[in-house]
């Protein structure tokens, strides 16, 4: 998905990863205090990822397809939130795991993010939950 400031693109954690890893890094690690052993799960290999880079190229938000079709890792630098970024990363992840034959694509939201993934159809469910010390909810899309 290609947007006139930024673009989607699929990503490979061999060739991505620093990419990948320093928006993480600046997101979750920094910006929200996530330890570095709870942010690197070992999976990453196993999972599809994209990239959202700006019109230089430069990574600027990121997220992951689990093969079980949970979406996870959404993060999207500080300066380029708000900008429609985010989204262009959730539609994509949605496209791929109905492209992968899932019925339902899965995510935990942070709390404060429901209403972003609610704008994109993604429904919460069950009691909040704390991961890494940050209140999340399971949100869930038939995608069928």
């Amino acid at each position: 998905m290609t947007h006139a400031w930024f673009k989607v693109r699929e990503a490979d954690w061999e060739r991505d990863g620093e990419a990948l890893r320093h928006v993480r890094i600046a997101v979750f690690c920094i910006e929200q205090d996530v330890p570095a052993e709870l942010e690197w799960d070992g999976i990453d290999g196993r999972c599809e990822h994209a990239l959202a880079v700006d019109a230089g190229g430069r990574a600027i938000g990121c997220g992951r397809l689990l093969p079980d079709g949970h979406i996870g890792r959404m993060a999207v630098l500080r300066e380029w939130r708000d900008r429609g970024v985010g989204g262009a990363l959730l539609e994509h992840f949605i496209a791929l795991a109905r492209e992968r034959g899932h019925a339902v694509a899965r995510l935990n939201a942070q709390t404060r993010a429901i209403p972003f993934y609610e704008a994109h159809g993604f429904a919460a469910t069950g009691d909040e939950f704390d991961d890494a010390g940050i209140p999340h909810r399971a949100m869930s899309l038939a995608l069928r």
